[in-house]
């Protein structure tokens, strides 16, 4: 029997439609942040709040409003299409407005940025449960987090699912959290709240929802960009990756990165999953698209982070909200935090040459803070310290002055020979009144700069209980810096390449030195030969040694006791072209004329060295080689220093007219045009460095690499 025409096109049609939707591809947009850091205000280059100033000059990056105009830009030109934005926790902690609002400025703005979901940071708990408590009655977006115990005790309740399954353009997504199970040595989560084996949670997890028929599946995670390529992206039944906690920046365009973005890794089942991180403090927005098979099988990922500089506008609103929260903060400046019986020196000229009572502070609160951790060394970089304060009350304010940086408490081990090659490190400019000088805690050492650098230690010597015995070279010692130095900032290049078990994600270092002068109130300011210059062997008469001795050894102080916060205004990080490295004296010396780098690390916060009359340092990069090829050259002043006393060296460079120097030491983030700018004052000079480096290219300057620095 022959059927009509219309009923065989019509039975052909539904035909093609049905096999048309049983494989039809699925493309799910992704945009995400981690690691937001409580950077409510915008940053600058440093991953400090941005001032007006260099708001004016278009020198600030991401920020609230600035994140938030971001997605909304992003999910306007992605209209109609299958858009998720998910946040990948560590909000709390970075700046005054966490310690102000204690999260509820960071609740209100990811609200008014109507993320799909988030999992929490281990900073979440760094005051324990009542903040993250608070931020869940207020959030108006699901918080997942599968390798969490909450008993019923918990003020959390069970506000933080497992996982959730959202809608997105007729499919079901399933999403599964997790956090780093190093939380309770990282924070405070309390005993009402359990951490277990992120794999094994979200493995659980995942499972459970294939057998609701869900085949594509996020694990959005806080445990690190290393452990989710080597575990989380291999559990069966993982399709995507939305990473953070290492402030890890993916990139298939920037050379800092770590590595591609997305990263796709080879799942055992047979099938790649794409990893995603984007970097931290909201500099950067993640942005990629996912296609699936009809199976649920990722076919495809790609995209690329969005710098979010000053070509995103800040929202307005959201703007004007930022600036009235502001306005107590100037209140908790004012707070006062503690007691001191006398001046706290951290006059430069004292602290980058000898042991001074604010780099004892400093180094003793990070000890205490991190003791029980296992941690059982303290250094300090005494550029990093960046005023004196006066005897009386300190305020809040005092110590950000002092500590302007917002950098982080760093953890992890090395040998005692690397903490030896790091202390020579930091002995190695003294001449110069560099910044890497170490004031140290739980252990003393001396030293002899009339000696070569790299060799002027004479003896190390480690607390072990109540006792000091020397360092042991074969021995792993706990270590505790600041994340500027751990990076390899200042030339602790040791630190970069040899730290094991590193954790460079810690409290803000202005905090815990707060947190340690109200446990010590009134705080008594002192010195305890914990750092000690040795008299060179070789003198004449031992009246004429002890005058050059005490004098280089013993700068005039700053006179702190009779003002507040003695700050001077190189204090504010700048730009190395800023400070004038060829206009300083000191300049003659190729090593430490080299500028500022333009973009530190995403990963690393800078704590730079202040410049004139000393020269500028590099900011700290994820280069290894970037950090310690500044430490690798030898600074002119030592050479002449063999034919006259170290100590004439700095007078004779200073009574010479300004040189441009011969070389200069390639560092991450240089570029001809800056370097251009730097030594000759005008960028158009960048053709003068490239005739006389022919073998170099000049978009993809070699880290490490020494230049010709043609004069004038």
């Amino acid at each position: 029997m022959k059927q009509p025409f219309g009923a065989c096109l019509l039975a052909a049609t539904l035909l093609a439609l049905s096999s048309s939707a049983a494989f039809a591809d699925y493309q799910l947009n992704i945009l995400h942040f981690n690691d937001f850091h409580s950077r409510v205000e915008s940053i600058n280059k440093f991953d400090a709040t941005c001032s007006a100033a260099e708001e004016a000059k278009n020198e600030c990056f991401g920020g609230a409003a600035r994140l938030k105009a971001a997605i909304d830009q992003r999910r306007a030109a992605l209209a109609g299409q299958n858009v998720l934005v998910l946040d990948a926790g560590d909000n709390f902690q970075g700046s005054l407005f966490y310690t102000t609002y204690k999260g509820a400025a960071e609740v209100e703005f990811l609200n008014g940025m109507k993320i799909d979901a988030m999992t929490v940071g281990n900073h979440e708990f760094d005051d324990g449960e009542g903040p993250l408590a608070a931020f869940l009655d207020k959030a108006q977006f699901p918080v997942v987090t599968a390798n969490l115990v909450i008993d019923d005790q918990s003020k959390l309740g069970n506000r933080i699912k497992k996982s959730i399954v959202l809608n997105i353009g007729g499919q079901k997504i399933g999403i599964v959290g997790a956090v780093t199970t190093e939380t309770p040595e990282l924070a405070s989560p309390g005993p009402h709240v359990k951490v277990t084996d992120d794999a094994a949670a979200i493995s659980a997890e995942v499972d459970a929802l294939k057998s609701q028929g869900i085949n594509k599946i996020i694990a959005l995670t806080h445990v690190g960009y290393p452990r989710d390529v080597d575990k989380i992206a291999k559990i069966a039944g993982v399709s995507i990756v939305v990473g953070g906690h290492s402030h890890t920046l993916l990139s298939n365009t920037d050379p800092k990165a770590a590595g591609p973005y997305p990263t796709m890794v080879d799942n055992p089942a047979g099938y790649k999953v794409p990893v995603v991180q984007a970097a931290s403090y909201s500099k950067y927005l993640g942005d990629f698209v996912v296609t699936f098979d009809d199976n649920g099988v990722v076919k495809d990922a790609k995209g690329d982070p969005i710098l979010l500089d000053s070509s995103v506008k800040p929202d307005p609103a959201i703007a004007a909200r930022v600036q009235e929260m502001a306005k107590p903060i100037e209140e908790l400046r004012k707070k006062v935090i503690g007691n001191s019986q006398g001046p706290i020196e951290g006059a430069r000229e004292i602290c980058r040459v000898q042991e001074c009572s604010m780099g004892n502070l400093v180094a003793d609160a990070m000890l205490d803070r991190t003791r029980a951790q296992g941690i059982s060394i303290a250094i300090q970089n005494g550029g990093g310290l960046r005023a004196s304060i006066g005897a009386g009350d300190v305020s809040m304010g005092d110590v950000l002055t002092v500590l302007p940086f917002q950098n982080t408490v760093a953890t992890f081990q090395l040998t005692g020979a690397d903490v030896k090659a790091a202390l020579e490190n930091g002995l190695s400019q003294i001449d110069d009144g560099a910044g890497r000088f170490p004031q140290v805690a739980g252990l003393k050492y001396s030293f002899d700069k009339s000696k070569p650098a790299g060799s002027r230690l004479i003896s190390v010597d480690v607390q072990e209980g109540k006792e000091f015995k020397p360092l042991d070279p074969e021995k792993t010692y706990g270590v505790v810096s600041n994340n500027y130095m751990r990076a390899g900032g200042d030339g602790y290049a040791v630190f970069a390449k040899n730290a094991k078990n590193a954790y460079d994600f810690g409290p803000n270092l202005e905090a815990v030195v707060a947190d340690y002068l109200g446990a010590h109130n009134p705080y008594k300011p002192y010195t305890d030969g914990r750092v000690t210059q040795v008299a060179p062997v070789a003198q004449v008469a031992p009246a004429a040694q002890a005058a050059p001795a005490q004098a280089a050894a013993q700068p005039e102080p700053a006179k702190p006791a009779d003002a507040k916060p003695l700050a001077a205004p190189e204090q504010k990080p700048a730009p190395a072209a800023a400070e004038g490295t060829a206009a300083s004296p000191a300049a003659t010396a190729p090593a430490s004329s080299a500028p500022s780098v333009t973009t530190p690390s995403t990963s690393m916060p800078a704590n730079p060295t202040p410049a004139p009359p000393v020269p500028a340092k590099s900011d700290p990069t994820k280069s290894t080689s970037a950090t310690s090829a500044p430490a690798a050259e030898t600074p002119a002043t030592p050479a002449a220093a063999a034919t006259a006393p170290a100590a004439a060296a700095p007078q004779a460079a200073a009574s010479e007219p300004p040189k441009t120097p011969t070389t200069h030491v390639v560092v991450a983030g240089d570029t001809l045009w800056g370097l251009a700018k730097t030594y000759y004052g005008s960028a158009n000079q960048w053709r003068k460095l490239l005739a006389a480096n022919r073998n170099i290219k000049p978009r993809h300057l070699p880290v490490g690499e020494k230049l010709r620095i043609p004069a004038k």
